[in-house]
């Protein structure tokens, strides 16, 4: 079976349909303003710290899927949409009427972010959107709010780097709970490209609860394979968070992290006439 995944970085299809390769993809697949389409899988596993009673002896697991699905419009510029959906296998839940923690499982609250990227010259990477969360988390693994901030993206790229920042800020909108949301987070990430679909860098994700007053800090090293499996990319993805800052009650002390991503075709692009790998 041939490959529909002939893209070059700057989206379009290789010389002569030719499918592109390992290292070509791996450089696509590290642009956050990618035209191809993936379907991340992340388990996490963190361990936790802090000052409430027996904190230190807490540790959660967790699945999030993170789809990302451009829309190339016929100018080049792109539309991209990336859900994020958290599942909970075992997450620490302070019970504060009885004092302890209750080791929950099940769906966290789902967020994604809404992103437009126009066409730009050559190595630069800008884009600006909305991010939002829904209060779709259940057995207390949630915040019971919507959320809805701006975002934007600017970067820089090369043959053998890609190096960038991503803000956003989100405040809540509306929803049940009573926590007030008004936080930062910023994404900042280097990645080196080797070459035979490799990739080593950092990408950390710092956050800062203006509520609280308070931060989440972590040192970030990862490192990826991109491989050619059955005619379909996939990237494979292994990383590890320190927090060298993190909320005093309880936050997390370490974080490893391995994901799978395969490359698909976006459907969703061909319903509304788009373009689409």
């Amino acid at each position: 079976m041939g490959s529909p995944f002939a893209q070059e970085t700057d989206g379009q299809p290789a010389k002569g349909g030719a499918t592109p390769s390992a290292a070509e993809l791996a450089a696509e697949l590290s642009n956050p303003n990618t035209s191809v389409a993936s379907l991340t899988l992340k388990l996490q596993y963190r361990r936790f710290e802090g000052a409430l009673p027996t904190a230190d002896d807490q540790h959660g697991t967790m699945l999030l899927f993170q789809p990302s699905l451009p829309f190339v419009l016929d100018n080049g510029d792109k539309i991209l949409w990336r859900p994020a959906v958290p599942v909970f296998i075992d997450q620490p839940v302070f019970d504060v009427d009885g004092g302890r923690f209750d080791g929950n499982g099940g769906l966290g609250d789902i967020a994604f972010d809404l992103a437009y990227a126009p066409k730009t010259v050559a190595g630069s990477l800008f884009a600006l959107g909305l991010i939002t969360s829904l209060p779709t988390a259940t057995n207390d693994l949630g915040t019971e709010r919507w959320t809805l901030g701006p975002e934007i993206l600017i970067g820089k790229m090369t043959r053998k780097y890609v190096v960038g920042l991503f803000p956003n800020h989100q405040w809540d909108v509306g929803g049940s709970g009573n926590a007030d949301i008004n936080l930062t987070t910023i994404q900042a990430f280097y990645t080196y490209l080797p070459g035979g679909g490799w990739n080593v860098g950092s990408a950390p994700i710092m956050s800062y609860d203006w509520e609280g007053k308070q931060w989440t800090f972590p040192l970030n090293v990862n490192a990826g394979k991109t491989v050619i499996f059955g005619g379909r990319p996939w990237k494979l993805s292994v990383e590890l968070n320190y927090y060298v800052d993190k909320p005093v009650a309880i936050g997390p002390e370490w974080m490893l992290g391995f994901s799978v991503a395969p490359v698909v075709k976006n459907r969703m692009a061909g319903w509304f006439g788009l373009g689409g790998n």
